[in-house]
């Protein structure tokens, strides 16, 4: 059974948002709250590799990547870029502690990273700066 493409485009919406919402929180936490030097000192304990730039790294595709998310815009490069931060907070921090959160596993990490690797590959869809930037340039292609 197929999807009506306008329910596509809500869902993908809807995932943006919420995904994008909890990436610029994180984010945020990490510029802000924490102090990107705190995060990096963090990251120095738990022997995450050049833990200065990996700090800053996490914060700012967090940050940007979910301020993106939100808008739909650069969705392949962001969706990519949030996966990759995922799977490096995967491997330095979460791996060895099971899957459940409340018990500093896996579970958040894994789902922001699939739901952002998802991203990646369908698109932003309808309702985004993708979209919109996609259609402006196939009308001016079409006038040339």
């Amino acid at each position: 059974m197929s999807v009506p493409p306008i329910a596509r485009d809500l869902a993908l919406l809807i995932v943006r948002v919420g995904i994008g919402v909890v990436f610029v929180a994180h984010g945020w936490q990490k510029v802000n709250d924490i102090g990107v030097d705190n995060v990096a000192a963090g990251f120095e304990q738990m022997d995450v590799p050049l833990a200065t730039a990996s700090a800053w790294f996490a914060a700012l595709v967090e940050l940007g990547g979910g301020v993106a998310l939100i808008a739909g815009a650069l969705t392949p490069v962001v969706g990519l870029l949030l996966a990759a931060d995922m799977v490096g907070a995967w491997i330095f921090v979460h791996a060895g502690n099971g899957i459940f959160v409340d018990q500093g596993g896996a579970e958040l990490v894994i789902a922001l990273g699939a739901a952002s690797l998802t991203l990646a590959a369908v698109g932003a869809g309808r309702f985004s700066v993708d979209h919109a930037v996609g259609a402006s340039r196939r009308v001016s292609r079409a006038r040339a």
